[in-house]
């Protein structure tokens, strides 16, 4: 068999290996945990692109296309009901993840056989999702999927605008990339754009991919006027494809027809614009990682040599060493600068997030009551909970996008003030709103205030009663009867205001309900969403400080050990210098060794700048902001 050539990852790998055992021979079995963690993502290499748009655009048989197989339903009807993932694997097999039924129990995620697949993912054999499908995976031997790629077929969102985009957009927090698929037989909606908006604020790679060219003759005309949509959106590429074509190419093993259904450069895209930068961005945390961990180790070493080597330079030398060491005590307090900036600025953003929350939704709930006052809302009350859903939904997915970025800002922020190296650290996506409106009850109905004529003619009576009874005693005074002419007119009048006066009432009651039903619809939002997100906030939080204090930790065990190092080489006897010496030094050209056999760090790809996915802050930089002088004596 021919000999595979060993990639940057593979020399890595290595290295990892190497610096791991170093560490753990040396004690730090803390710097050995974290090369073990950098080890396990770089073996799992998954990259989620996920497939959105409207109903009916050809989503499902794009991914089709794509991998050459019927991995997702495709139906005249709405095919997709539950996200279906479709990823590598060396045998053909299906698994779903089941939602028990009792409450407070976890998914339960089992195999089936994949031909039965539709009957779980699709709304034809699963509709309304009654068997409490969570989500769907499809493992296929296929060559675009070797290399970590994973395609997820999201659940048609039907208008973008409606309650299913949250789903949409919590996946999105999620993904890689995005595919946007709109199909060739109009321009963009206004929707489709306003999503694209948002997919290019929550996710660092996005692309439109114009579908069924070969159904509609002037696709080209329709992709012109999307890249002018594009253009005005940001940079985002288009690709205009055929799948009917791709899969008949497949099938013919036509390479012009292929070439001729687009599919190579929506593939070119994947594995370059996708894949690649995936595989930078884990290369660079993997770099980052081991470069701190060989500088810590190097410290001690570099510390007790110097002092055995140069006894008269030995205070100075523990001196700088307990600098450095009381700066990386005052790193790992909590009024540390990164740790005020990070508590004052989660403070600061759940104030601000619940002040946007609310503010958006008091515009919604303006804008709803002037449309009741307007006229009647019972005949009309299902446009008008329609409307309103669509705008609580996109107030609610502006929200969680907008606190998704601030968070990100804040997480780069504290990482500036922890290390000058360009690093991140991992967030917790807040723009993750699945079931953020689960709890939240349906808009209730409102009674239409159509009145059959039955009850009209019993209003009307009930009102010329008193008309007719005062004005006929009036002309019972001068002999007339009780029921006159003029009694009757009375009547008649009399009743005809009252009709008007009750449907008058009844409207005003009508809108008085309608105003109230959207009050506690909208205060239950208030509350449901501004708990999710406050939640979500605590938890970047959370993984913030006990990222950065694991890193402080580390830094602080390392200038501890090479004080303690530094101090036994002074009072260290000299019989045993010599050897002592010798010993650090092999260490030395050791780590030397394994430093230089560290691939240079692959350059940062444009489109992510500092947000890129970047695991671990390169504590060298920390060192040298924190360790000073004696980390480097």
């Amino acid at each position: 068999m021919p000999h595979q050539p060993r990639t940057d990852q593979d020399r890595i790998v290595d290295v990892i290996t190497d610096v791991g055992d170093l560490a753990a021979s040396a004690g730090r079995h803390d710097l050995a945990g974290r090369l073990a963690h950098t080890r396990d993502r770089l073996a799992d290499p998954a990259v989620r692109v996920i497939v959105v748009g409207e109903f009916k655009q050809g989503k499902s048989k794009l991914i089709n296309a794509l991998v050459n197989a019927p991995a997702c339903p495709v139906d005249d009807d709405v095919a997709t009901s539950v996200p279906t993932t479709v990823a590598y694997g060396a045998e053909a097999s299906a698994w779903v993840t089941e939602q028990p039924d009792a409450p407070g129990t976890i998914p339960r995620r089992r195999e089936i056989p994949i031909a039965e697949l539709n009957d779980f993912v699709s709304e034809r054999g699963n509709p309304g999702n009654e068997r409490g499908i969570v989500a769907a995976e499809v493992v296929l031997p296929r060559e675009i999927l070797r290399g970590g790629l994973q395609l997820v077929d999201s659940p048609g969102v039907g208008g973008l605008e409606s309650s299913n985009s949250l789903a949409t957009l919590a996946a999105l927090s999620s993904a890689h990339a995005v595919l946007l698929v709109s199909d060739a037989s109009q321009e963009y909606t206004e929707p489709e754009v306003q999503f694209l908006r948002h997919a290019m604020r929550i996710s660092p790679n996005v692309a439109a991919v114009l579908a069924k060219t070969d159904l509609y003759p002037e696709w080209r005309r329709i992709e012109q006027i999307d890249r002018d949509h594009l253009r005005d959106a940001g940079d985002v590429p288009i690709f205009s494809v055929s799948s009917d074509l791709r899969l008949l190419a497949a099938e013919t093993q036509d390479r012009s027809l292929n070439d001729e259904s687009g599919f190579p450069a929506l593939v070119a895209h994947l594995r370059r614009e996708v894949l690649g930068r995936a595989e930078l961005i884990h290369e660079r945390s993997a770099v980052h990682d081991l470069r701190s961990v060989v500088d810590q180790l190097g410290m001690s070493l570099h510390a007790e040599l110097n002092a055995l080597l140069h006894p008269e330079d030995t205070p100075r030398l523990i001196a700088d060493l307990e600098e450095a060491k009381s700066r990386a005590d005052e790193f790992r307090g909590r009024s540390a600068r990164w740790q005020v900036t990070l508590t004052d600025g989660i403070a600061d953003l759940v104030a601000d997030m619940e002040h946007d929350i609310r503010d958006r939704l008091r515009k919604v709930q303006r804008e709803a009551e002037k449309a009741i006052d307007e006229g009647d809302p019972g005949p009309i009350w299902d446009q008008i909970r329609e409307w309103l859903d669509q705008r609580v939904t996109a107030a609610v997915s502006e929200t969680f996008v907008w606190t998704d970025e601030r968070s990100r800002w804040l997480s780069e922020e504290v990482a500036e003030l922890f290390s000058q190296d360009e690093a991140d650290i991992p967030l917790s996506d807040v723009a993750d709103i699945r079931g953020v409106l689960d709890p939240v009850d349906d808009i209730a109905s409102l009674e239409a205030g159509q009145l059959s004529a039955g009850e009209k003619i019993y209003i009307g009576v009930r009102g010329s009663y008193g008309g007719v009874l005062m004005v006929g005693l009036a002309t019972g005074l001068i002999g007339m009867a009780l029921i006159n002419p003029l009694s009757l007119l009375a009547g008649v009048l009399v009743g005809r205001r009252a009709y008007r006066e009750d449907m008058g009432n009844r409207l005003s009651r009508r809108q008085q309900e309608a105003k109230g039903i959207v009050r506690r619809y909208i205060d239950e939002v208030t509350f449901q969403v501004g708990k999710q997100l406050k939640d979500r906030l605590r938890l970047v939080q959370r993984t913030a400080r006990d990222h950065f204090g694991s890193l402080a930790e580390e830094l602080h065990s390392s200038l501890s050990d090479a004080l303690q190092r530094a101090r036994q080489a002074a009072t260290g006897y000299t019989a045993s210098r010599d050897q002592r010496v010798s010993t650090l030094r092999a260490r030395i050209d050791e780590l030397e060794r394994v430093r230089r056999a560290i691939p240079p760090l692959p350059p940062l790809p444009v489109a992510e700048g500092r947000s890129s996915a970047a695991h671990a802050v390169g504590a060298s930089g920390a060192v040298r902001a924190i360790g000073g002088r004696g980390a480097r004596s």
